[in-house]
């Protein structure tokens, strides 16, 4: 028989947190994407756009894999200096070299050049009612380069540029698909969700010849991320959209492969140690 000794733990102590219920820590409520972009005053290509750029932080994801946001994160953006105009302005895109040059105060001929020969980076494309490829620039990093490159805007072209010109090059595809790979690999540590990752830019071949383990391959397939916001679902755009999922030029193609044997190698050390994800 236990004996009431008249001790009494003090408040907060280690013995009162021990008989504590563990339903009393309640977890913290998770916001649905509508409601959080209702609630930051964003419109959904915004919203997308600010989760796309890590400005909005997702929260652990449901069974569904549907995104979630954390009251706190929602709060934590809310409390930022300027918002929520200053948010806008950060996801602010334009499209196409039209509205891109006039942004830039050039004409449309210079800003296709520039964004040919790779100084202006896209952050997302749309394919137009005439299945023709429309790139968006976010309007912030246009301002940014017209103040940084006055020389560019105006005047002859770098001799670079002229060659790349002259050759028909377009390194908008590669650009983009540098930006799409970082900002997806800021999104998670987990080794086998950045190898899934690196290899869904990379030809089936390329895949193929890096991880002949068939175990391995339904893992990187079954954390593939989804093609982008704005990619296209009807089937004659998507052929127009397609080919930009996927690495093209050779040295790209190295690139790539060398930075999926390299993502694959920490996985699979994971693997072997723990055995958390992944075939061992």
């Amino acid at each position: 028989m236990k004996v009431d000794t008249g001790e009494r733990a003090p408040v907060g102590t280690a013995r009162e947190a021990d008989a504590r219920p563990e339903a009393d820590a309640q977890p913290e409520a998770l916001v649905g994407g509508v409601k959080a972009a209702a609630e930051l005053g964003l419109r959904r290509g915004e919203f997308v756009r600010a989760v796309q750029l890590g400005l909005v932080r997702q929260g652990p994801r449901t069974a569904g894999a549907a995104a979630r946001f954390t009251r706190a994160e929602l709060e934590r953006v809310k409390a930022a200096r300027g918002f929520p105009e200053a948010l806008r302005a950060q996801v602010e895109t334009v499209a196409g070299a039209d509205h891109g040059a006039r942004v830039l105060g050039t004409g449309p001929t210079r800003f296709t050049r520039l964004a040919r020969c790779g100084h202006l980076g896209p952050v997302g494309y749309r394919v137009n009612r005439y299945r023709a490829l429309v790139w968006l620039y976010l309007t912030a990093e246009l301002r940014e380069f017209a103040a940084r490159e006055p020389g560019l805007l105006r005047g002859a072209a770098p001799p670079a540029d002229r060659e790349l010109w002259a050759a028909r090059a377009d390194l908008r595809p590669l650009k983009w698909r540098e930006r799409h790979v970082g900002l997806l690999l800021r999104r998670t540590a987990d080794p086998w969700e950045r190898a899934a990752v690196v290899a869904s830019v990379l030809p089936d071949e390329e895949v193929l010849a890096a991880v002949p383990d068939p175990a391995e391959r339904i893992v990187l397939a079954a954390l593939a991320p989804p093609p982008p916001y704005g990619h296209p679902q009807v089937p004659a755009a998507v052929a127009v959209a397609r080919p930009l999922l996927l690495a093209q030029r050779p040295e790209e193609v190295v690139r790539y492969r060398a930075r999926l044997d390299s993502a694959l190698a920490g996985a699979r050390d994971q693997s072997n140690s723990t055995g958390e994800r992944g075939p061992t």
